[in-house]
């Protein structure tokens, strides 16, 4: 499966209000917190998912995706690819959310096909906030 995204998708995904971070990080500096960080100075509703910490960004952490009870658009995920598949169980068992998103060195293609047989958008392998800066910046 191949960077099949094109900029007009990846727009309209970017359209969205509620962005969960799996493997959001409480650590300045790193990406899993300076991208939702960027994220949320644009406007974004950032959740954090992240079962070592209690808040980042000012918002309370949850363990799980499971445990939001906040509706979703997109889920973006700063873990090991290893991890995708777990994640994207937990996506498919609810139903607001409209895109799985896996950050810059995070693939997964046999989960992708499962997103999108599920009817959603599937990005892999790319940043939402280089994405979000060279579509709407």
């Amino acid at each position: 499966m191949a960077h099949s995204t094109d900029d007009d998708t990846i727009r309209s995904i970017l359209d969205a209000d509620t962005v969960a971070v799996v493997g959001c990080s409480s650590t300045p500096g790193k990406d899993a917190h300076e991208i939702p960080k960027y994220l949320s100075e644009r406007g974004y509703t950032v959740v954090p998912v992240n079962p070592y910490a209690e808040e980042v960004l000012g918002h309370t952490a949850h363990d799980s995706l499971s445990e939001v009870d906040a509706e979703i658009d997109i889920v973006d995920v700063f873990r090991p690819s290893a991890e995708v598949d777990g994640i994207v169980a937990e996506v498919l068992d609810r139903h607001d959310i409209e895109t799985v998103w896996l950050q810059l060195g995070i693939r997964d293609d046999r989960s992708g096909r499962r997103v999108k047989s599920s009817g959603r958008q599937f990005v892999q392998d790319r940043c939402m906030k280089v994405e979000h800066k060279r579509l709407l910046g």
